[in-house]
């Protein structure tokens, strides 16, 4: 079975990178779906019916940034916040059409590790919060070559929680619901693709404090040529809402905002069973402002190198339908 290069792996691979960026809840990650995981070939379109799996691992490689870096390294230094991470995600696509679009699902399981260097010192591994997008519609704009995909995805309080204020860890003691659009054209062998989703947060069941809102925007224009696909890539995060405290912090509120830019590239493969996608960004841009008095040392955020590599390959396809018996042509 040759691969179908729409699978575009994941409808967003739940996997996420920690690091004290403080857009969220001081001590969390600034999100949960680490910005560029959809980059791997994720469009509007849906493959053939089938159950699909994916393997994704990528490393960050950052440093902190922003004012508050100055006060946490008043010397000119920087503070390194490595992270890996690999997940492992199913994607399902049964045949069903509704309103005319194409339905899949999507669940994602994903690990990782994490390492902040002096003067925070911190590591940790473990679970991180499992990614369930159990509603994904995609409409083809007849031979357009146009693509439309919208649905909704979550990320579930399972991972690991530690800590006073259950920050101690990779996982979020809160749910993080995700809409999204996607629009793609497929055509000739080109995949320009728009992504665009926001993650909209509970509060955490812990201090009850509420991070806001991050919106993501995803970019990708490649090129296939024979089983080689290749282009440029670029993703933006950044937060669009405040958070709400509450009296575990004695009303204090992380109003840090930030703003994330990275370009890199993409190369893939297609071995026929399976594909093969690598990708790699440079944030050429990261800056974050506001932050708390209270919540010192003020605005923080990462600005680093990510590479992904992912295979994609079908599991499961539907028996093909058998045909129905021919009439002979002559008879006795």
């Amino acid at each position: 079975m040759r691969f179908n290069r729409t699978l575009l792996a994941t409808a967003g691979i739940a996997a996420t990178a920690w690091t004290p960026a403080q857009a969220y809840e001081a001590g969390a990650a600034g999100w949960a779906q680490k910005p560029g995981i959809t980059l791997g070939g994720a469009t509007a379109a849906v493959p053939p019916p089938g159950l699909y799996m994916i393997d994704q691992v990528f490393t960050y490689q950052a440093n902190l940034a922003g004012p508050g870096n100055n006060v946490l390294n008043p010397r000119g230094t920087t503070t390194g916040v490595p992270s890996a991470v690999e997940a492992t995600a199913f994607v399902w696509v049964p045949g069903w059409t509704f309103l005319g679009a194409t339905y899949n699902a999507a669940w994602a399981i994903p690990v990782g590790m994490f390492a902040a260097g002096n003067p925070v010192n911190a590591e940790a591994s473990g679970m991180i919060n499992t990614f369930i997008a159990p509603v994904e519609l995609s409409w083809k704009l007849g031979d357009s070559g146009f693509h439309v995909k919208t649905g909704l995805g979550m990320y579930v309080p399972d991972g690991t929680v530690t800590g006073v204020n259950g920050l101690g860890n990779l996982g979020n003691a809160w749910w993080t619901f995700m809409p999204e659009f996607v629009v793609s054209y497929l055509k000739d062998g080109w995949n320009l693709t728009a992504n665009v989703y926001d993650e909209i947060n509970t509060k955490s069941t812990v201090t009850q404090y509420r991070s806001g809102d991050i919106l993501h925007a995803e970019f990708t224009a490649t090129k296939t040529i024979d089983k080689w696909t290749f282009g440029p890539v670029a993703y933006y995060a950044g937060q669009v809402s405040d958070d709400k405290s509450s009296a575990f912090y004695g009303g204090a509120i992380n109003v840090n905002r930030y703003n994330i830019w990275a370009v890199g590239a993409s190369l893939g493969y297609n071995f026929g069973p399976a594909q093969l996608t690598v990708w790699a960004l440079d944030e050429v841009s990261a800056n974050a402002s506001g932050g708390s008095p209270q919540l010192p040392p003020g605005p923080l955020i990462t600005k680093g190198f990510s590479a992904f590599a992912q295979l994609s390959y079908r599991l499961w396809a539907p028996d093909a339908p058998v045909a129905a018996p021919k009439s002979p042509l002559y008879h006795k």
